[in-house]
């Protein structure tokens, strides 16, 4: 065995350019498949994590009827219960409770429809850090009467910072209320939609302008991890049993769909990677193997048998993969490190990508076992290449192999 590895090995070099140019081939495909990959996959999980950050977070608790009705009406009258709960739970690192209201905030130069939510800035903060994202004023801090406007309504509205603007909204009697606020800040969302959808206020600033006590409508957290997720939504579900209590991807679909099947994805692109490369390499090792016809010939003549020129074949396109395919591989993590690291700005398309949820700049990642399933699919690719030209060997005949000039 050991000698039919070093003729398989010297078999290789016998034509370096051509051997050259399918290694550099093997390289550049692994490299840009997992490159590919690594910036599909990081643009999927930032968008759900940012979506997860600044909207969703990873559980939202609401009244039954809220999913099907809105209303201010349905609140959650046992907030005070929950909010003590989430405090004691180790595993809910910030939560924050909300008031929803769908109204209309108008100024003296145009309105427009939007979701008027009733925050505790503190908590808000920590859950969101929504003080982060302001581009112009501060905070709501302890400020009365202060709202803060996303970019694309303010801009709609053309409002600035102290200018004033006018929030409307029904009570659960049906009744108009109007309230005054000044602009103290404008944020930027994850996306277009919700910069002109979501204005905060203070709930005490709500609660003054309704005719009666209102509790929340919503309660956000955010677990420690991503699979703390489900335990900790069963162990409130329990806790109580009244209310709605969703994931994010119960209450995102779309999200936790990409994330299903963006797995199944990445190596559905670097398969057909794989397969065009194989093409290129069957066709190497077909040419090598008719070029050697007097060789193979002669060898099955003094008596080599058909299994281990079978086996040199295989040997030789294994040695060919397996040239290109961890250089590959590890040219592909270290590009996946770097950019990870550094991210890749894409500001030129910021207006587009910011329209779907997503950031200007990008950080490509990759599971550590897709590098692994990555080299599997490297020797399973050089086995399947051999196949062909190791079969066509197969079949020559040793005599009239030997009179071929």
């Amino acid at each position: 065995m050991k000698t039919l590895i070093k003729i398989a090995w010297r078999n290789i070099w016998r034509n370096k350019l051509r051997s050259l140019v399918v290694i550099c081939s093997i390289i550049l495909g692994i490299w840009a498949g997992i490159f590919i990959n690594g910036f599909s996959y990081g643009l999927n999980r930032q968008r759900t994590l940012e979506a997860i950050q600044s909207n969703l977070s990873h559980i939202q608790i609401h009244d039954t009827a809220w999913s099907q009705d809105p209303n201010i009406a349905n609140q959650l009258q046992q907030s005070a219960s929950i909010l003590r709960a989430l405090e004691d739970n180790p595993q809910v690192k910030a939560f924050s409770s909300r008031m929803l209201l769908n109204g209309i905030v108008a100024s003296a130069n145009g309105n427009g429809g939007a979701q008027i939510t009733g925050i505790e800035p503190a908590t808000e903060n920590r859950l969101t850090g929504l003080a982060e994202k302001i581009t112009e004023g501060d905070f709501l801090a302890d400020k009365k009467n202060k709202i803060l406007l996303g970019k694309a309504l303010a801009d709609k509205l053309k409002a600035r910072i102290g200018s004033k603007v006018v929030v409307t909204f029904t009570d659960r009697e049906g009744v108009i209320i109007s309230g005054a606020f000044k602009v103290a800040g404008i944020y930027r969302g994850t996306s277009s939609q919700i910069e002109q959808l979501k204005v905060y206020v203070r709930q005490q600033d709500l609660q003054k302008l309704l005719s009666e006590n209102i509790a929340p409508h919503e309660i956000a957290l955010l677990t420690s991890s991503l699979e703390t997720v489900e335990p900790v939504q069963q162990e409130l579900q329990r806790q109580f049993p009244d209310y709605t209590i969703q994931s994010w991807d119960e209450l995102s679909p779309e999200l936790g769909y990409a994330d299903e099947i963006m797995g199944t994805m990445l190596y559905l692109i670097i398969g057909i990677i794989m397969l065009a490369l194989s093409f290129g390499i069957v066709n190497t090792m077909l040419m090598a193997v008719l070029e050697r016809r007097k060789e193979l010939g002669m060898l099955m003549a003094v008596g080599m048998s058909k299994r281990r020129v079978f086996s040199m074949i295989l040997l030789e396109t294994l040695m060919l993969s397996l040239c290109g395919g961890p250089l590959g591989i590890l040219l592909g993590f270290l590009t996946i490190w770097y950019t990870g690291s550094t991210g890749i700005d894409l500001s030129v398309f910021a207006e587009g990508l910011q329209s779907f949820g997503i950031s200007s700049v990008i950080y490509p990642s990759i599971e550590t076992s897709f590098y692994f399933g990555t080299g599997l699919l490297v020797v399973v690719m050089a086995l399947l290449s051999s196949l062909y030209p190791a079969r066509r060997a197969l079949k020559l005949n040793p005599i009239e192999a030997i009179r071929t000039i």
